[in-house]
């Protein structure tokens, strides 16, 4: 069962700030992620993660909302993508923020597909 549960919701702006300034960046349309591993130290235990969709794209909150539910669904049914390859001796977490760059709000196939890809990517610089 894949659950979205409150501590794999990336909060703190020192957090955040960090992911934004050390992470690595990449563009898997219509997202760009950036993700930041994080260690054992420094890990809640979980993969950690902010969605954010931009107001100056997207003026109503509806919309704005709407495209964040998406991502985070996606995410949610595809999460498996990164914990089922760490190892258990290195713990690797991430950090990871998806931002919605599209001008047009997408269907929910186009955001799970991309959604994936980031995921996989991710996966693979292990």
């Amino acid at each position: 069962m894949n659950t979205f549960p409150k501590h794999s919701k990336l909060c703190g702006q020192l957090r955040i700030a960090q992911l934004y300034r050390e992470g690595e960046r990449f563009v898997a349309w219509p997202l760009r992620v950036t993700y930041k591993p994080i260690t054992n130290d420094q890990s809640p235990m979980t993969n950690q993660i902010l969605v954010w969709a931009p107001k100056s794209l997207f003026k109503h909150a509806v919309q704005r909302n709407h495209l964040r539910r998406l991502m985070r669904e996606a995410y949610r049914q595809h999460q498996d993508l990164l914990d089922n390859h760490q190892s258990p001796i290195t713990n690797n977490h991430y950090l990871i923020a998806f931002n919605y760059m599209d001008k047009e709000q997408q269907p929910y196939e186009v955001i799970e597909k991309a959604v994936c890809k980031a995921l996989k990517k991710i996966n693979n610089h292990q």
